[in-house]
């Protein structure tokens, strides 16, 4: 397969902007009608081009991820802070956003509310345990099997009496955040404090950031967690178009 071609086709659906067939694709490339038809049912096989119903081909969610794995930390900050900043005020939390890679989790980038008089708990920068910290274990829950056992049968520290390391439990929670759509931490990287986190995702391949809020365990009840979780789930919508719009700017 000559790479040449396949970039001329992915150019090519790309530019679109909608599901096109492979006549289209065929007529706008040139390219002989066996290849560029050769080229569409390779690319959607492996998933760098998605058809959505027969005959008819997008840019894939695979090939989307890729471009905003690619983006820098400079580019994905600069196109979540809005959203977290208005969230900050809102919930008078600070909240943190957080990225997957080299098998890790890594908060990249926190915004704090304005209203100096009020307390906050500021999560700092730096990479995060995938077992114990609400941010990494919402990535965790939406990854594939392998990589979650990968975690469960690695070492697992202990930070504080609720860090959970039994990896039955660990693995009932994952189900449980996938379930309920967002993860929580209590007290499980440090006494006092808590936070939740749900997952920023592009389409159906698993998650690559996640958003979350912290705060002391006094405020972040059992309720008040739930009320947080389902808002940063609304909200993780919002940040996920602001990275593929983002990330049109920055490539087109």
């Amino acid at each position: 397969m000559h790479l040449d071609r396949l970039m001329t086709v992915l150019e090519n659906v790309a530019i679109a902007g909608r599901a096109v067939t492979a006549p289209e694709v065929q007529q706008a490339t040139g390219l002989p009608r066996p290849t560029c038809y050769r080229l569409l049912q390779t690319m959607a096989k492996h998933r760098l081009l998605d058809e959505p119903e027969p005959g008819r081909y997008l840019v894939g969610e695979r090939l989307v991820r890729l471009a905003l794995l690619g983006q820098s930390d400079v580019d994905v900050c600069q196109a979540a802070a809005p959203a977290l900043k208005e969230a900050a005020n809102q919930f008078g939390e600070a909240m943190f956003l957080s990225r997957y890679r080299n098998k890790g989790v890594e908060i990249i980038h926190v915004e704090t509310p304005k209203d100096a008089a009020r307390s906050f708990v500021h999560p700092g920068l730096g990479f995060r345990p995938m077992h114990a910290c609400s941010c990494s274990k919402v990535i965790a829950a939406f990854a594939e099997d392998g990589f979650r056992e990968e975690i469960l049968a690695g070492p697992m520290r202990s930070y504080t009496p609720n860090t959970k390391q039994n990896p039955e439990a660990l693995r009932a929670e994952f189900a449980s955040i996938r379930q309920a759509g967002f993860a929580e931490c209590v007290e499980e990287i440090e006494v006092g404090v808590s936070s939740v986190a749900a997952p920023i995702r592009i389409g159906n391949i698993g998650a690559t950031f996640s958003i979350g809020a912290t705060g002391p365990v006094r405020r972040f009840t059992t309720k008040r967690r739930i009320e947080i979780g389902h808002d940063l789930c609304m909200l993780a919508d919002k940040v996920a178009l602001a990275l593929q719009m983002h990330g049109v700017t920055q490539t087109g």
